[in-house]
């Protein structure tokens, strides 16, 4: 096996782990996580832009703090040459609206270094239909939004 070869697998293997860690995430365990981030992890979503192993915790540790029972089903992984792609579901509750159910799917692109520490997580998701569009309120203004980029009917 050449050193390429064994690097590849090592950063699958390290990935592949990372979201077995997602999958069964709690506050309990949150420090299995963070301790496969490398220290100058960077995590980008919809909302945020860190750096480092500290505020990857922080991401995390604030998703407690504002939501009950957050979930993530891994439904799907895949390996690139150069990142690794997770597909997933989050589920919870906004502690401050408990009536609204939060449910997303999205899609996190994940590198690893030659050590298997992950060193990049890239969330994409749609923030408009599957959050903003829900708000009372800002729904009402994001969803007529939408709407102008919907297809008309086929004929």
């Amino acid at each position: 096996m050449t050193t390429a070869t064994k690097s590849t697998t090592l950063r699958h293997k390290a990935i592949g782990k990372y979201a077995e860690a997602f999958a069964g995430l709690t506050e309990d365990n949150l420090e299995v996580l963070v301790a496969m981030a490398s220290d100058d992890i960077v995590f980008t979503d919809p909302f945020n832009r860190i750096e480092g192993r500290a505020g990857f915790r922080h991401v995390f540790t604030h998703m407690y703090e504002t939501c009950d029972d957050p979930r993530f089903e891994i439904t799907d992984l895949a390996h690139g040459k150069d990142a690794s792609y997770i597909r997933w579901r989050m589920t919870a509750r906004l502690k401050s609206w408990p009536r609204m159910a939060l449910d997303f799917t999205g899609m996190t692109e994940v590198h690893a270094n030659h050590q298997g520490q992950i060193t990049a997580h890239y969330d994409h998701w749609d923030s408009a239909s599957q959050l903003l569009a829900k708000i009372p309120y800002i729904g009402a203004i994001i969803r007529p939004i939408l709407r102008q980029f919907v297809l008309p009917n086929s004929p």
